[in-house]
């Protein structure tokens, strides 16, 4: 190390992914010493834009790819000017010869949720729904950047005993049965629950609410927008802000321990380096925080529910098309379908099927998906050449997919569980989706496929979860966390500031944010 470099920082930051970013900018724009350790050759963690397919020129988003829970005012404190831009088309769900379109068109949907549920009724409850949502989504989305309430109080923050039960009370089944008649309306609906979460809709632990809970109340509004550029735009504003503010920030610079008598910590690097720090900001998995601390477990930390390692439970598909594959639907044009949430047999018991079937050990037979094509809001992400030939962009993600089931090293598992997702899709299209997959020039099809056994290899996500545990409450579970941050560890001078932190999971900045008003408060 140079003896011009400084060995001591005030803060450390392990990770700079998203949060540690937020972070990092937030903390040096207040006077602190801050310094980054990341140990992947670029920033951003999850949150960033590649080319996976050699000779094609398309910044896709690996790993996360749409926004909504990153709070608007925090982006405007940061300075980060990145657009987001509202889809069109909320989503589409073919079923049979027809569909269901839900667009900002109130008749057009109406018309469409009628005849594909035989139900006059059905729009007004779906309306009546999303309306209690919305305003629990409005006094909830506040608190997530502010200290810690008790469960009481946010309850009667809240003020609304019906919206409270159905969130936080009762399986989400039981809002759903009683809500919808229609198999599909639940079904569509439940989706917001599965994503990176394996539990049932009647899950006793709840773990489908908070997965829900997350989904439906980003920014007050439940809206997921299209970062203009691709993710790798969001992570690339954050780490110019972050430097701006005086953070420096290393690549390629990997982390192996973390020590800290709780005046001082020290943070040492596989390539021998050591910093000592007053501070330091895991924007790891609290698993992971776990090992570079020596512990076995951590005893600030909250429980999670099952105290086992966690879990994975989505395949990633990352597609090139030479064009948008034929509906069976002929009333619906497909940039209509797929400019939104497109849903693949994500009917209500079709979802609790491939629950029943994952959680004995298989793939699902027509794994649930979903599918949205980026490159219909925002083109920008695909070279020009690309956009005048037509080529579209296809993210997809096959859901009830524990990491357990990708166990086979030699591949088997992937393959099968892909082969699964596509025949998924092929029996809602016109036409296989492989016939409109893009080639590259030596002839390779672009299709990417990540298990969860990858997404832990590449980013450290403990088994490939993309929350890096269960998702937490965002009250405080003991009268000790009450004014709390929910960043607090068993060490008085270290702090998660990741997406496993309370209040955490998503391209949210929240945790980095709170981790960085925890430090603040702490001197």
């Amino acid at each position: 190390m140079s003896s011009r470099e400084r060995s001591r920082f005030e803060v450390v930051i392990v990770g700079g992914g998203h949060n540690g970013l937020v972070a990092a900018t937030l903390l040096a724009g207040a006077g602190r010493s801050v310094l980054v350790l990341e140990r992947a050759d670029d920033l951003g963690g999850a949150a960033v834009s590649g080319s996976p397919f050699p000779g094609v020129q398309a910044r896709l988003s690996r790993y996360a790819y749409l926004v909504s829970l990153f709070p608007e005012a925090l982006l405007r404190t940061l300075g980060v000017g990145v657009e987001l831009r509202p889809r069109a088309i909320a989503s589409y769900t073919p079923r049979g010869e027809s569909g269901l379109l839900v667009s900002g068109d109130r008749r057009l949907t109406r018309d469409s949720m009628t005849r594909a549920t035989g139900d006059p009724g059905a729009f007004d409850a779906w309306e009546r729904f999303y309306a209690v949502l919305a305003s629990a989504a409005g006094r909830l989305f506040p608190t997530l950047i502010e200290p810690l309430r008790g469960r009481e109080e946010l309850r009667r923050l809240l003020d609304d005993e019906v919206a409270w039960r159905a969130l936080f009370e009762e399986p989400l089944s039981v809002v759903l049965e009683r809500t919808f008649s229609s198999d599909l309306l639940r079904g569509i609906v439940l989706t917001d629950a599965t994503i990176g979460t394996f539990a049932p809709a009647d899950d006793p632990l709840l773990r489908q609410n908070r997965c829900f809970l997350y989904h439906v109340i980003g920014n007050g509004t439940g809206r997921w927008d299209v970062p203009v550029g691709g993710m790798g735009a969001v992570s690339e504003a954050l780490a110019a802000a972050a430097r701006r503010a005086g953070a420096e920030i290393r690549t390629a610079a990997q982390v192996v321990s973390v020590g800290t008598d709780e005046v001082v910590a020290e943070v040492e690097l596989a390539d021998g380096g050591r910093f000592g720090a007053r501070h330091v900001l895991a924007g790891v998995a609290p698993a992971v925080l776990r090992s570079l601390m020596g512990e076995a477990g951590s005893r600030g930390e909250r429980p999670d529910d099952s105290g086992a390692k966690p879990e994975g439970s989505q395949l990633k598909l990352n597609m090139l098309l030479k064009r948008l594959p034929r509906l069976r639907d002929r009333d619906v044009d497909p940039t209509d379908a797929f400019a939104g949430t497109f849903h693949v047999n994500e009917g209500y018991a079709q979802l609790g099927s491939a629950y029943d079937q994952a959680a004995r050990g298989h793939f699902p037979d027509l794994p649930p998906c979903e599918a949205y094509c980026h490159s219909l809001t925002d083109p920008s992400i695909l070279s020009s050449e690309l956009r005048y030939a037509g080529v579209q962009t296809l993210t997809m993600f096959a859901l009830h997919m524990p990491a357990r089931l990708f166990v086979d090293s030699a591949g088997r598992g992937k393959d099968e569980a892909v082969a699964a997702t596509l025949r998924s899709v092929d029996s809602v299209l016109a036409e296989p989706l492989e016939d409109c997959l893009l080639a590259t020039t030596d002839g390779a099809l672009c299709l990417e496929a990540l298990t969860p056994p990858e997404l832990e290899a590449e980013l450290g996500m403990p088994g490939g979860h993309i929350f890096h545990r269960d998702l937490a409450w965002p009250f405080a579970e003991s009268e000790e966390e009450v004014g709390t941050w929910g960043v607090e560890t068993e060490w008085s001078n270290v702090w998660l500031c990741g997406a496993g932190a309370r209040r955490g999971g998503g391209i949210s900045g929240i945790p980095g944010h709170n981790a960085a008003r925890a430090v603040l408060a702490a001197g």
